[in-house]
C-alpha cells in the first residue's frame, strides 16, 4: 500500500539495526547533530526501497499502519476519523463516512486502521491517544519516527503550520501516504516543495485537510454555475467573520475573547517575561525550524499560535484553505504552464488591512482584505478573488448572507455559497439541476481508498492543494510587502517587490533543522 520512491532518488545505505523493544513512554528527546539526522534521513530512504513493502500486494480490506505526527487536536480528530474504538462511536456524530462525507449510499464505510506510532511534543496528549492504541510506539520528536520506516506506511500530520513541511516532506520521501492538515506548509516555499516533491511519486495517496473540499455543496455549487443561469463569472468575494490576530481591545473583545488576551491585556506585541516551560510540554521541539525564543502561554496551545508570523499565517491561511476553496473548486482557473502542465495562480495580489495598516513583524492582523486577480482561461474569463476576513464584508452585503460564506457575480446575477441565487425574484422559477457530479465517500475515505487501490486521487491532493496553498498565502506576502504585487510563479518571486523575498522563503532554519529539506 505505500509505493516505492523513485529509485533514482534513493541512496543504498547499510541497513540500519533497531532494538526489538516497543518504547512504553514517549522517547525522550535527544539532540541530533544536522549530519547525523540527514544522514539517518538519507540512509532509511535508501532502506525503504530494498526492503518488502509489508502492505504490498495485500486486498483492499487490509489495514493502513498509520503514523499520527501529532495526536492532540485536530491529530485527535484525525484518529476518530480513521480508527473505531469500542465504546467510543464512529467519527464525529457517529457519521459515516466521517466529517465532509455525504448521506449514504455516497458515503463510504468508516475507517479502522491501524494505529502504529503517536508523536507529540505533549505528554498529556501523548497519554491520552496511548490509553486508546496501547499497541502504537510513541516519540516526541518527528524527525525520529522515521528512523523507524518499517512501522507504517501512511502518515498524517496535525503539527502547527511551521513544522507541516517537515513531517510532510520525510513522509513523502520515504515513500508514504500522506494526509496533512491545512496549510499544507507555512510558506510558498515549502508548499512547493511538497507539491513537487508529490509529484515524484503518483502511487502515494495525498491529502490536505480542508475537509469541505468533499462536501455535496462543492458539487452543487458547481452544477448550478454549469447552468450558465448567472452567466460568465468574474468577480467572486468569500468571507469569514473570525478574527483572530493584531487589533484594538473593543475588536480583540468581539472577535477573539478567548484567545486575544494575556491577564486582561490585549495581545500586541511579545510579551516580555519568561514563563516556566509545562512539564508535560518540549518546547523547543515545538519551536522547531523557528527562531528560539522563551516559553510564554500566548503561544500555546491552538489557537493561540496561529496569530505568530514565525508560527502560523493568521486566518487568512488558516480560514482561507477551506473558503477560498470554494471558487478554486468550482472555477476552472486552471492555465496551461507552457510545459505541457497547468498552473493555478494569481496575477497579481494586493492585501491592506483598516485596523493595522502597516504589517507587524510579529503578529497577523485579526482584519485583512486581499484582492487576487486570475488571468483569463479557456472559458474562464479573467477573475477577481477577494478575500475578506474580520470586520470586512464584500459590497451589498447583508446579515442574510452569513457570517462565513461567499457571493459569486456573474453577468445575469449572482450566487451565494448556500446555493441560493440572487436577486430572488429574477430566479423564482429556477430548477435546480439534478446532481450529475460524482458525490465523495468522505474526505478521510477518500485518502484512505486511494491508499489501498481503490478509488480515484483524493480531491485535496497535493497537485491541487499545493497550488491553492501558494495562492492564499500570497495574500499575507502582499500584505507584508506593504504593496501591490505581480507574481511569477514559475521563478518563485514577485517581480515588482524584491522585499517580498523572506515571506516566500524562510530565510533560514534553527540548527538541528537546517538541511533536513531538499528541493
Amino acid at each position: 500500500m505505500h509505493a516505492e520512491p523513485n529509485a533514482s532518488a534513493c541512496v543504498s545505505f547499510p541497513p540500519i539495526i533497531y532494538s526489538m523493544k516497543t518504547p512504553k513512554t514517549p522517547t525522550s528527546p535527544q539532540t541530533l547533530t544536522r549530519r547525523e539526522f540527514v544522514g539517518r534521513t538519507l540512509a532509511t530512504a535508501g532502506v525503504i526501497a530494498g526492503a518488502p513493502a509489508f502492505l504490498r500486494g495485500q486486498n483492499l480490506n487490509s489495514k493502513l499502519n498509520i503514523a499520527f505526527i501529532a495526536c492532540g487536536g485536530r491529530g485527535n480528530t484525525s484518529l476518530n476519523e480513521l480508527t473505531i474504538v469500542p465504546g467510543r462511536g464512529t467519527a464525529v456524530g457517529g457519521k459515516k463516512g466521517g466529517k465532509g462525507a455525504v448521506p449514504e449510499p455516497a458515503a463510504g464505510p468508516h475507517p479502522d486502521e491501524n494505529v502504529t506510532v503517536l508523536c507529540d511534543i505533549n505528554q498529556v496528549a501523548i497519554d491520552s491517544a496511548a490509553q486508546r492504541y496501547p499497541q502504537a510506539k510513541t516519540f516526541t520528536d518527528l524527525r525520529r519516527v522515521f528512523d523507524r520506516p518499517n512501522d507504517f506506511d501512511a502518515v498524517v500530520v496535525s503539527t502547527a503550520e511551521h513544522t507541516h513541511v517537515f513531517a510532510t516532506w520525510l513522509a513523502l520521501t520515504h515513500g508514504k501516504h500522506v494526509y496533512c492538515e491545512k496549510p499544507l506548509a507555512y510558506n510558498i516555499w515549502e508548499t512547493r516543495l511538497i507539491r513537487e516533491t508529490a509529484a515524484k511519486f503518483p502511487k502515494l495517496s495525498t491529502q490536505m485537510g480542508n475537509q469541505g473540499h468533499a462536501s455535496p455543496m462543492r458539487r452543487t455549487i458547481k452544477e448550478i454555475l454549469n447552468t450558465g443561469v448567472i452567466g460568465p463569472v468574474r468577480e467572486v468575494h468569500v468571507w469569514a467573520d473570525r478574527a483572530w490576530g493584531l487589533q484594538d481591545a473593543a475588536s480583540a473583545e468581539k472577535f477573539d475573547k478567548p484567545h486575544g488576551f494575556y491577564n486582561g491585556l490585549p495581545i500586541v506585541d511579545r510579551f516580555k517575561e519568561e514563563m516556566p516551560i509545562p512539564a508535560n510540554m518540549n518546547w523547543d521541539l515545538w519551536t522547531g525550524p523557528a527562531p528560539a525564543r522563551p516559553f510564554h502561554a500566548t503561544y500555546f496551545p491552538g489557537p493561540r499560535w496561529y496569530r505568530w508570523w514565525e508560527f502560523g499565517n493568521g486566518t487568512m491561511s488558516d480560514l482561507g484553505s477551506h473558503d477560498n476553496d470554494v471558487p478554486f473548486t468550482v472555477l476552472d482557473l486552471w492555465r496551461p504552464d507552457g510545459k505541457g502542465g497547468r498552473v493555478l495562480a494569481p496575477a497579481t495580489i494586493e492585501a491592506v488591512s483598516p485596523n493595522v495598516p502597516m504589517a507587524h513583524p510579529e503578529l497577523a492582523p485579526a482584519t485583512l482584505m486581499a484582492t487576487f486577480q486570475f488571468p483569463a482561461a479557456g472559458a474562464q474569463p479573467a477573475l477577481k478573488l477577494v478575500w475578506h476576513q474580520g470586520d470586512s464584508r464584500p459590497p451589498g452585503w447583508i446579515p442574510a448572507w452569513g457570517k462565513r460564506s461567499c457571493v459569486f457575480m456573474g453577468d445575469k446575477g449572482m450566487l451565494l455559497g448556500d446555493g441560493k441565487l440572487l436577486p430572488e425574484e429574477r430566479f423564482k422559477d429556477f430548477i435546480a439541476p439534478p446532481p450529475t457530479l460524482p458525490r465523495s465517500p468522505g474526505h478521510w475515505v477518500e485518502w484512505v481508498n486511494y491508499a489501498k487501490g481503490n478509488g480515484p486521487v483524493p480531491g485535496s491532493n497535493f497537485q491541487y492543494s499545493g497550488w491553492t496553498t501558494e495562492a492564499n498565502h500570497l495574500g499575507n506576502v502582499a500584505y507584508r510587502t506593504g504593496k501591490k504585487i505581480e507574481w511569477d510563479y514559475a521563478n518563485l518571486r514577485a517581480t515588482n517587490a524584491p522585499a517580498s523575498a523572506p515571506f516566500i522563503k524562510r530565510p533560514a532554519y534553527r540548527k538541528g533543522w537546517e538541511g533536513i529539506l531538499k528541493a
